[in-house]
């Protein structure tokens, strides 16, 4: 059983991955997904349960289930993509809520079907055998325990192994491989023995001796429907603590790929325990109605428990990694400790009183598939009713409180007059009173929350800081930008609006504080669309809009909600420019977003001169996840090439650039497009008034790329090489940004004749290239000397630091104004201190640019 739980697990996780290509990252999809695979182990178990029961040759049903499950996990791995893209098309860009909700489900539903039943019925085939075979009676407990423990390497083995070395497809492959070896392994050991099986008696008293403990006792009727009754509430209520419980984690957690196998690995760890123990310890020994009500009243203090650890787990997470040491085995054993904390106690009993419900329901005649049907059609709904519908309602603390209250609930009438019954119920009242919610928000000294939103998906914020810098964050880690970055995000609309002819109509993917995609809509003939999978992203966007200081009247952007992947797939809608937002390679679901496929199916949507921008935060990636995407960029784009944002050292955010027809840059076309922009005024802001601002930050062309990314496994929605290596430098950061920049312009080297298009051979045109050229070489020494200042107050202790190199700067290029102006700010404010210094350097500043009267002009108000 346990190679059969591992292979079950291995399937989920890989279709979990496949399915979320097609269908999105939104929790509809990701709900369905859940909902189809839990509703089809339900179905299997419940309906093939009692012929499994009856039926004399329950080896054959069991190896006929592996086989099942094998033979449909291959067809699945060619019908998949088929039936994703087909489902994707009729979901359609921006489908109405009951037409996506009933796609999700039914789609995901039928296709995984005939593999999710054969599974649901595994169980129960194991169980007839085993039962009728084994001399020491019924052992439901260590059954469910060795599925579950299997279950747990399963999801441990995929997440960190099988799908980072092997991809998806293959992954599958080797679950199916195992799913074969039970099947022979069954009919090996139990092929003979199993042939002769006599069919069960059918009065449930007759079977007592064989399959029960004699203590157990026949239910009647009305016992008979509360246990079933308990069983489908237990099944949701159980699901339910763990939806809620992750959701609350992802705050403390670091939110990746390994961060949801660690949760899942300890539900499922804490599951099998509890049922080994029943098996070992309580089966058998008490009276049964009396073991089920103890087994409830445990479970909700248990819950109880369980939630109160969720106040100190970030401080204990934090505290645990910086004993353990900054590495990537210390963060995850910090992540692991908090999911036992949460998870441990709770489902230790959840997975005792399962067995026990199990046993309850054998006496009753229904039978352990039927149990598990029951069981497992309540979790099917769980993620709908606790994550949809409650968790926003209420938030995270009392739906918890909620679930270990209807715990008790179910705990037989006679035994409410017992302290165990009151005794947790009189807790959680208190809890309700007093405790505070389980947010989780850092703020800085002196700083404010501004507004707080707890979504479906996750946990939304805009904290302030004492100098009035907001910040927008998800699940309080990732910071998705900021009231203080408007140069950075603003550059990040314009570049790529710059480097297109005439641009008409733009899609944002992602919006995050909103800048960017607000910063495009200020050109009033642009058409502009941002597509955002979190609601409360948008309705966080907002409190960021002042910073732009857009003039009143400026349009905004129209803005879908929805995911990024499927919009582009399914609209019929065909773009000038797109740009995709900076998107946390190591957060959940993100890693999709850099894929070949999805930048294959973005050129799609270009016009046939349409050009896309992906950036990419260098501050959240380390040198060898960039050289996957660079690479699949490039299997995407042959002409791609490679842009800075900014010349910041703290926050480099790269771009990878590219326009459909793979044409290069034409500078004069740029040259014309900068002089007719109806912003004159903001491109003076963002620093973009001339062709060599524009073009200043390319730091790679194709070949450049191509020779960069060699030999980096490509991120394919296969092999999803990008969220399984992203984790490593948010776990443990290896590097400073700033190292990471300096590597990267080490390795790579802009070339005029590989960027540019073709413009002529005129003595004009040489000069203006070696002009460029200049100005590049001046931006690597100008990044290289900031490496070593250190930021100051004292404008006088600044220009010490600066004033050598940065001159040194304008030397190699004279265009390069961000040198220029720093030093031009200095002089204006050591003016009063020291009048004479300030003269001298606007005198070297004149010399080093003749063409810019500014350091003239203050010079001369200066007087001799």
């Amino acid at each position: 059983m346990g190679l059969s739980g591992f292979a079950g697990l291995g399937y989920q996780i890989v279709w979990t991955e496949q399915f979320g290509v097609w269908l999105g990252h939104d929790i509809v999809a990701v709900l369905a997904i859940v909902a189809a695979f839990f509703g089809g182990l339900g179905l299997g178990a419940f309906v093939l349960a009692k012929p499994i029961a009856a039926s004399t040759r329950p080896v054959a049903w069991y190896a006929g289930c592996e086989a099942a499950i094998a033979l449909w996990g291959l067809v699945l791995s060619w019908l998949l993509p088929a039936a994703g893209g087909w489902l994707a098309a009729l979901t359609g860009p921006q489908p109405s809520a009951l037409w996506q909700w009933t796609l999700a489900f039914i789609g995901p539903l039928l296709l995984l079907l005939p593999a999710t039943c054969a599974m649901g019925a595994t169980l129960p085939a194991i169980e007839r055998i085993t039962a009728r075979l084994r001399s020491e009676g019924y052992a439901i407990g260590r059954l469910y325990a060795a599925n579950t423990l299997g279950a747990v390497c399963g999801v441990l083995a995929s997440a960190f192994v099988l799908v980072p070395w092997l991809g998806l497809a293959r992954t599958a492959q080797v679950c199916v491989a195992l799913n074969l070896l039970c099947a022979a392994l069954a009919l090996k050991r139990f092929g003979a023995g199993a042939a002769a099986l006599p069919q069960p008696p059918e009065s449930v008293g007759a079977s007592l001796p064989v399959s029960l403990p004699v203590s157990q006792p026949v239910l009647y009727p009305r016992a008979a429907r509360r246990v079933v009754a308990i069983l489908l509430a237990t099944g949701a209520l159980g699901i339910g603590y763990e939806v809620v419980v992750v959701r609350v984690l992802s705050q403390v957690a670091q939110d990746t790929v390994y961060t949801f196998a660690l949760l899942l690995a300890a539900y499922l760890a804490g599951t099998a325990g509890g049922a080994a123990f029943y098996q070992r310890r309580l089966a058998g020994r008490y009276d049964a109605e009396a073991l089920r009500s103890r087994l409830l009243c445990t479970l909700a203090a248990s819950c109880l428990i369980g939630t109160l650890s969720l106040w100190p787990s970030d401080a204990l997470r934090a505290a645990l990694a910086n004993a353990l040491g900054a590495n990537v085995a210390g963060a995850l054993t910090a992540e692991a400790v908090i999911a036992l904390a949460a998870f441990a106690l709770p489902t230790f009993v959840m997975g005792a009183l399962f067995s026990h419900l199990c046993v309850e329901a054998k006496a009753d005649g229904r039978g352990f598939g039927a149990a598990i049907g029951i069981n497992t059609l309540g979790a099917a709904f769980a993620p709908l009713v606790f994550g949809v519908l409650l968790m926003p309602w209420l938030g995270a603390k009392t739906v918890l409180l909620v679930i270990a209250v209807s715990y008790l609930l179910l705990v037989s009438p006679v035994q409410w007059k017992r302290a165990r019954v009151w005794a947790p119920a009189f807790v959680a009242a208190a809890m309700a009173l007093f405790a505070g919610e389980l947010a989780f928000v850092d703020i800085p000294e002196g700083g404010r929350i501004v507004s707080y939103q707890d979504g479906v998906m996750a946990t939304v914020s805009v904290v302030e800081d004492g100098n009035g810098v907001a910040r927008l964050r998800i699940n309080n880690r990732q910071q998705e930008g900021s009231s203080a970055s408007l140069l950075s995000d603003a550059r990040q609309a314009y570049l790529p609006l710059l480097l297109h002819p005439a641009p008409h109509d733009v899609l944002f993917l992602g919006l995050g504080t909103g800048i960017t995609a607000a910063s495009a809509a200020e050109d009033r003939t642009l058409n502009v669309t941002a597509v955002e999978l979190l609601p409360e992203v948008v309705a966080a966007a907002p409190h960021f809009a002042a910073a732009l200081g857009a003039e009143p009247g400026t349009p905004a952007p129209q803005v879908l909600v929805g995911d990024a992947r499927r919009h582009v797939r399914t609209t019929d809608q065909r773009y000038d420019v797109i740009v995709a937002d900076l998107f946390h390679p190591a957060r959940s679901g993100a890693g999709a977003l850099y894929t070949v496929e999805h930048f294959a199916a973005i050129r799609t949507r270009l016009r046939a001169d349409g050009l896309f921008c992906q950036w990419l935060p260098l501050h959240q990636l380390d040198i060898e996840t960039l050289r996957s995407i660079t690479a699949s960029f490039v299997r995407a784009y042959p002409g791609a090439m490679a842009m800075l944002a900014t010349n910041s050292l703290d926050t480099p955010v790269l771009g990878l650039i590219a326009r459909a027809d793979g044409a290069g840059i034409d500078v004069r076309t740029l040259q014309a497009r900068l002089a007719r922009f109806p912003l004159a005024s903001r491109l003076a802001q963002l620093q973009l008034t001339d062709e060599f601002a524009a073009l200043g930050g390319l730091v790679a062309g194709p070949r450049e790329l191509t020779r960069f990314a060699a030999g980096a496994p490509l991120n394919t929605d296969d092999s999803p090489v990008v969220v399984h290596r992203a984790p490593f430098i948010t776990y443990a950061p290896g590097s400073l940004p700033r190292d990471r920049l300096r590597a990267l312009l080490q390795a790579v080297k802009p070339h005029a004749d590989e960027l540019l298009a073709a413009g002529g051979d005129d003595l004009e045109a040489a000069r203006w290239r070696q002009r460029l050229t200049a100005y590049w070489a001046a931006r690597t020494q100008f990044i290289e000397a900031g490496m070593t200042v250190r930021a100051s107050g004292d404008p006088q202790a600044m220009l010490v630091q600066v004033r050598a190199p940065l001159l040194a700067v304008l030397r190699t290029s004279a265009d390069f104004r961000p040198a220029y102006d720093p030093l031009l700010n200095l002089a204006r404010a050591v003016a009063r201190s020291d009048a004479a210094g300030a003269r001298s350097l606007l005198a070297e500043l004149a010399a080093a640019n003749p063409s810019r009267p500014d350091a003239v002009l203050l010079l001369r108000q200066l007087g001799p």
